[in-house]
C-alpha cells in the first residue's frame, strides 16, 4: 500500500523546535543588518529562494516585505529572470548569485568551486556569510512551511 505522504504541522507538532528556527532567521538577518545588506536586499533574497523552492507561504509573506522595504514590482516581475536585465545593482547580483548556489546544492557547491572571486561581486567576507545564512534561513522556513502543508496567506489591506 503506498499511501501519499500527508503533511504534518511541524511548526505546532514541536513548538520549541519551530521557536529555535525563528531565533536563528532573525539571527541571520540581524547579521545582514550588521553587514550593511539593506532590507531590500535581503528581501530579495527571501523571494528568489522561495521562487525556486516553491514556497507559497513564504512568497505571500516575503512579496508584500520587499515592497514595503522598496523593492518595485517591476523588479520583483524581473526577479526570476535577474541575469537578464540590467534592473539589478552589482550588490543585488552578488546577493542572487551567492543564495541561489546556497538553495540549489550539491550543484551549488560545484558552482562555487568554479565560480572563484567573481561570483562574490563585491561582497566583503561578513556581506558573503551574512547572505548565504539568509539563504539558509528562508530555504529552511519554506521546507517547513511545504512539508506542513502551509496555504499562501491571503492579502493584507494596507
Amino acid at each position: 500500500m503506498n499511501e501519499a505522504l500527508k503533511p504534518v504541522d511541524i511548526t505546532t507538532t514541536f513548538p520549541d523546535a519551530y521557536k529555535a528556527a525563528s531565533a536563528w532567521s532573525r539571527a541571520a538577518a540581524k547579521a545582514a543588518a550588521e553587514a550593511d545588506i539593506p532590507r531590500d536586499v535581503v528581501e530579495l533574497i527571501d523571494v528568489r529562494v522561495s521562487q525556486i523552492n516553491g514556497c507559497a507561504r513564504c512568497l505571500s509573506v516575503h512579496v508584500p516585505k520587499a515592497r514595503k522595504a522598496g523593492v518595485t514590482q517591476f523588479k520583483l516581475d524581473q526577479l526570476p529572470t535577474w541575469r537578464e536585465t540590467k534592473e539589478f545593482t552589482d550588490l543585488e547580483r552578488a546577493a542572487l548569485e551567492i543564495a541561489e548556489i546556497t538553495t540549489t546544492l550539491p550543484v551549488g557547491a560545484a558552482l562555487v568551486a568554479a565560480a572563484g572571486p567573481a561570483t562574490r561581486g563585491g561582497l566583503s567576507e561578513e556581506q558573503l556569510a551574512a547572505v548565504v545564512w539568509v539563504a539558509i534561513a528562508i530555504g529552511a522556513f519554506n521546507r517547513i512551511s511545504v512539508m506542513s502543508g502551509h496555504a499562501a496567506l491571503p492579502p493584507r489591506e494596507e
